[in-house]
């Protein structure tokens, strides 16, 4: 059974890989199952009529790419026909089956060559599965030292899974920096997507090595870039802050993003930080003004993306004042689960919502 299940795993896999030879090896299968049945009807039509081969077709659509599903669904065509034409009965109704299986090999086929990525569906799903979990997986922010703790809470619009909200994170343990940026960029769910991941996987190779405005340089030159090569504009606003986990000291920097707050124990509230710049790819050498601070025990800063605050008909003024009193009740509850109580807190908008979360705690003896 474990030799089975492992010879299954590795088909599986093979099949996964994409490669010309592994889509053969589908196909001889798949044309080894289309010439029994049609021996079997042949044999005793009753046993396995025609509608029986749009069970291959469907398996093709499935499996194959669009070269090796013409040569399917050719085959079925004629193994179909000669299976049911064979038959005795009325001729109009042979030629009629004969026909349906014909319109329904020219729709599997049509349906094979409308897959942009060249590949069957399954596999294209696969593969905007593993892209998103990469780029999930590059936001997870590592175990933090006591007394420090960060939380996200990311939505797609219309909750497709695929969002142009993001964030990257990185900590440098000798150092003890913490880098942590969230972006946003333009467009909403699935149509942002593309764009998302790849500057999420350019600003992952360099965030933590650069920092700040150099950071933010490197960004907004990789955008301009898109635009010239791909003739769509491009551009997403971004908020990156560096923490020294010593000392609690940190800088901000904002391009284009909707304010950070900081979190006031005394008396409970949170105040709208003054970083402020223009967004990412709208042009050269954008202008940036950075805030700096210490981020002492007891006190949090609170980052999120447009999603959370705007609304059609509001001003974004009073959906930052909405946030601050929602993120007030939701941060008093305590430090943990914070981030998504507040964004369950936003009602359901048709743009992406994310929010971050960085709190120091109050250690002992503070």
């Amino acid at each position: 059974m474990t030799r089975l299940r492992r010879v299954v795993h590795d088909a599986v896999e093979t099949w996964r890989s994409g490669t010309q030879r592994s889509q053969q090896r589908v196909l001889g299968v798949l044309a080894v199952g289309v010439v029994l049945s049609m021996v079997v009807s042949l044999a005793d039509y009753d046993l396995f009529p025609i509608a029986g081969f749009f069970i291959w077709l469907l398996l093709g659509l499935l499996l194959l790419r669009f070269r090796e599903q013409v040569l399917l669904a050719g085959l079925v065509l004629v193994a179909g026909a000669i299976s049911r034409l064979d038959q005795g009965d009325v001729v109009g109704g042979r030629v009629s089956g004969v026909v349906l299986l014909l319109l329904a090999c020219a729709l599997v086929v049509f349906a094979s060559s409308r897959q942009r990525s060249g590949l069957p569906g399954p596999l294209s799903s696969a593969l905007l599965a593993d892209l998103r979990d990469r780029l999930n997986a590059q936001g997870r922010v590592p175990p933090l030292p006591e007394p420090w703790s960060c939380e996200t809470a990311m939505v797609a619009a219309h909750g497709v899974g695929y969002a142009g909200d993001f964030m990257v994170a990185d900590l440098d343990t000798e150092e003890g920096l913490l880098d942590l940026v969230l972006v946003d960029v333009v467009g909403k769910g699935v149509k942002a997507a593309p764009s998302a991941l790849l500057l999420a996987g350019a600003l992952g190779g360099v965030v933590g090595t650069l920092r700040g405005r150099a950071l933010f340089d490197a960004a907004n030159d990789f955008l301009l870039k898109q635009d010239e090569r791909y003739s769509e504009e491009t551009f997403a606003t971004a908020v990156h802050v560096s923490v020294e986990l010593a000392t609690g000291r940190y800088t901000i920097l904002s391009a284009g993003h909707p304010p950070a707050l900081r979190w006031e124990p005394d008396p409970g509230e949170w105040v709208v930080d003054n970083a402020r710049g223009l967004a990412l790819g709208v042009m050269a050498h954008p202008e940036l003004e950075a805030s700096t601070g210490v981020l002492g025990p007891g006190q949090a800063l609170l980052f999120y993306t447009d999603g959370v605050v705007e609304a059609p008909g509001t001003d974004i003024g009073d959906g930052i004042a909405w946030l601050q009193g929602v993120a007030a009740t939701a941060y008093t509850r305590g430090r943990l689960g914070a981030a998504r109580r507040i964004i369950r807190s936003v009602p359901r908008g048709d743009d992406d919502r994310a929010v971050l979360v960085l709190s120091r705690a109050v250690g002992r003896g503070e």
